[in-house]
């Protein structure tokens, strides 16, 4: 269900009186993995207990790219769909705060009166145990905490979510990512991770060959491992199984990473539409083959895979053990 009452307040946007008085978690909250998803549901039980909104307060740029604009992080979740998953766990809205030269300056306790106490009057704040803010990241925790008492709100910390050794993170997900381990970041993310992005019109090879495709091209930062997946392609309220390549295309010509969708089953026209793509299973790694018969031979057996992969996919969704936000955006 969609959260029509959900607002984005960016840095010029006044802040509504019904949306004053709140519990804010503080974070990057990239990808709004299952451990944001901890501290934004105390969030939230907090909010209920004093009838109170339920705010995120998140940074725009992501602060590691502000410091390396020459290395900038692979973003699971670009802002807008951080957006829409943050809205899609039932906050009340998001405060998109632009990370710049005057916010990086700002020490602990003019980031807490100019942000929480100021401009949102905050009655709570509520961070992950690994929190920094402030000049130098002096801000801790239990600075926050002790600035709460100063200034008359409460802070709660929440410590560190994980199953087995696994301490989910978007660090894990973007390495399992990497590593093309996609259920992995599924696990993490709570979510099977996705993409949004334009179609756009490619060199038409893979129609040559048999196997049209939808091209899509992510940001150059993208750190997906390149190589073969079984996808779910969203288009609008309708839903395209897929079998997608994503990177080279080291038989042909080398070029700048693409992500590449064939549809299977149908053979809808998207050019210029934008689309979904969620990322179910990993199939292969990239590869050149001997020929271009040997591809196309190649292809078939990952289609064939793929089918199965999905279809296993599907069995597991029906039986309920599904994932919380798993098509919400989009």
């Amino acid at each position: 269900m969609k959260n029509e009452t959900f607002a984005i307040i960016r840095d010029t946007d006044p802040v509504a009186v019904r949306l004053r008085g709140g519990v804010v978690a503080i974070g990057n909250f990239d990808g709004v993995h299952r451990g944001h998803q901890a501290v934004l549901s105390r969030v939230i039980d907090m909010a209920r207990q004093r009838d109170a909104p339920a705010l995120a307060l998140t940074f725009e740029p992501h602060p590691r790219t502000f410091f390396r604009p020459e290395t900038p992080v692979f973003r699971l979740t670009p802002a807008d769909v951080k957006a829409e998953l943050l809205a899609a766990v039932g906050l009340n809205g998001v405060v998109e705060v632009g990370f710049d030269k005057a916010l990086a300056a700002m020490t602990a306790e003019e980031f807490v009166v100019k942000l929480l106490v100021d401009r949102l009057g905050a009655t709570a704040a509520v961070v992950g145990y690994d929190f920094h803010f402030g000049k130098g990241r002096a801000g801790s925790p239990d600075v926050l905490r002790a600035l709460g008492n100063e200034y008359g709100f409460d802070v709660e910390i929440v410590s560190p979510a994980g199953e087995a050794d696994t301490v989910w993170s978007a660090s894990g997900a973007r390495q399992a990512l990497d590593e093309g381990r996609v259920e992995d970041a599924a696990r993490i993310l709570g979510y099977r991770w996705f993409v949004l992005g334009e179609v756009v019109h490619g060199e038409k090879r893979g129609r040559d060959l048999g196997f049209p495709t939808a091209n899509i091209r992510l940001a150059p930062e993208t750190g997906l491992m390149h190589g073969v997946y079984a996808v779910r392609m969203r288009v609008g309220d309708t839903v395209y199984a897929g079998a997608a390549n994503y990177g080279r295309r080291p038989q042909f010509d080398n070029g700048a990473p693409l992500l590449e969708v064939h549809v299977l089953d149908a053979s809808p026209d998207l050019y210029g539409r934008t689309v979904q793509v969620e990322f179910v299973a990993f199939i292969r790694p990239e590869l050149r083959f001997d020929s271009v018969d040997a591809l196309v031979e190649r292809m078939h057996l990952d289609v064939s895979e793929t089918r199965d992969r999905l279809a296993r996919a599907a069995d597991h969704d029906a039986s309920g053990d599904t994932l919380p936000l798993s098509g919400h955006a989009g």
